[in-house]
């Protein structure tokens, strides 16, 4: 097997420059085919990335100014919301919702202190079913529950970094009393937000929040998990709910910029419709670029045998077989494709592991459009695979040729 393997090597050795340029071709195509592959996943799991914070199925409601007239009323008019729609909506398609809850956001941003420490951020009123909307992992204590709504505690979820800029390196916050414009709240958990970790918030009891902070019963946002599966009935029912709260609010039916209702499962689908796009164009150019290579490899086999006609006929006339000459052209072949593919196929993995270890350090804007590019391990040895046996196939027809070669006839080529 040695000497076998030290022969191919010595034929290759006296063919330098086409056995390294061929070499490098296939290596290139399988390079750049796992790099492709990588860089589509990157950017499917930048966009996933974007939707990991909400429920895949949700609608998201938002009031805007009525551009048409109705009713007697004026264009221009501003919707508000109240709890009032959010028990409509309950009463008339609960059957079509798994959870729905309201949204008040304090005005600007709220300061917090915690003894000599202090900072403004983002405060949100909600209810607890939202964190089964708007998805956070819950890192300690528990979330805004029914109790806090009924009973109008002055409770508080603190996210990571809130947490760590007001309370540094203490271990035991649970309980304590942070002031939220010096109004106090005790803490009674934290989270982080799985699409940005950094991101600062807080989120309090929207019945707290409204009277405390003189909301009323205003609300600035409504979100709805609804039990779709599709979507066309999620379509359908952000369609009821558009016409209930036009109703409502005395909005013309045909005044679709005045509520405003972002469909998650729609453009979820649509997204993941371009990238399978964007796939299939990845493995059609990654293909192209191997079969390049092939084509190389059995150009330089047709060579090789051209240039060792006298060679194989004198292994014809001490008695070498048509099945091992076919045997020795089919092995150079095989491995010229399998060595150059292993090698395009490493520096392809290792550059995308590069490339997704910076990018764990990249701020949260890049991470989502890009993150973590990598190539599924199972598809790149596949790749390998059909690579050896395409070199197969680019050197049977240069080894079948070599085969019928005549001895005598072999002997006088000059």
């Amino acid at each position: 097997m040695l000497d076998y393997i030290q022969e191919i090597l010595s034929t290759l050795r006296q063919n330098k420059l086409r056995a390294t340029m061929t070499g490098f071709s296939v290596a290139w195509g399988i390079f750049m085919l796992i790099l492709l592959l990588g860089s589509g996943k990157g950017l499917q799991n930048g966009m996933e990335k974007n939707f990991s914070s909400s429920s895949k199925n949700a609608l998201w409601i938002w009031s805007r100014r009525t551009q048409v007239a109705f009713d007697g009323l004026k264009a221009g008019r501003r919707i508000q919301f109240t709890d009032q729609d959010v028990l409509e909506l309950k009463r008339s398609l609960g059957n079509d919702f798994d959870y729905i809850s309201g949204r008040f956001y304090l005005r600007g941003e709220a300061r917090l202190t915690y003894k000599n420490e202090f900072g403004t951020y983002r405060m949100e009123g909600i209810m607890p079913e939202f964190n089964k909307i708007q998805i956070i992992n819950q890192t300690q204590g528990r979330f805004i529950n029914q109790l806090d709504i009924d009973d109008f505690r002055k409770t508080i979820v603190l996210s990571e970094p809130i947490k760590k800029a007001l309370f540094k390196n203490e271990e035991e916050f649970i309980g304590k009393y942070i002031r939220v414009n010096n109004v106090p709240f005790m803490v009674v958990g934290t989270f982080t937000d799985p699409e940005d970790a950094e991101r600062k918030r807080a989120y309090l009891p929207l019945s707290t929040a409204q009277r405390v902070f003189n909301g009323n019963n205003r609300l600035g946002e409504m979100a709805i998990a609804t039990n779709a599966v599709t979507v066309a009935e999620n379509k359908r029912i952000e369609e009821e709910v558009r016409l209930l709260l036009a109703k409502r609010h005395r909005v013309s039916p045909e005044d679709k910029q005045a509520l405003g209702i972002w469909n998650t499962l729609e453009h979820f689908k649509q997204a993941q419709g371009v990238f399978a796009g964007i796939r299939i164009f990845i493995w059609f150019i990654g293909i192209m670029t191997i079969i390049a290579g092939i084509v190389g490899v059995s150009n330089i086999m047709i060579i090789l045998v051209k240039e060792r006609t006298k060679e194989i006929g004198v292994r014809k006339a001490i008695g070498a077989t048509p099945l091992s000459i076919i045997r020795l052209v089919l092995s150079e072949s095989v491995f010229i494709t399998a060595s150059a593919g292993f090698f395009g196929l490493v520096a392809g993995m290792g550059v995308l592991s590069i490339a997704s270890a910076q990018l764990q350090q990249a701020g949260s804007e890049v991470q989502r459009a890009f993150w973590n590019p990598s190539a599924d391990i199972n598809v790149a040895l596949w790749a390998l695979c059909i690579l050896v046996i395409s070199g197969l196939v680019a050197g049977y027809i240069p080894a079948r040729k070599a085969a019928r070669i005549r001895p005598i006839k072999a002997l006088h080529n000059e």
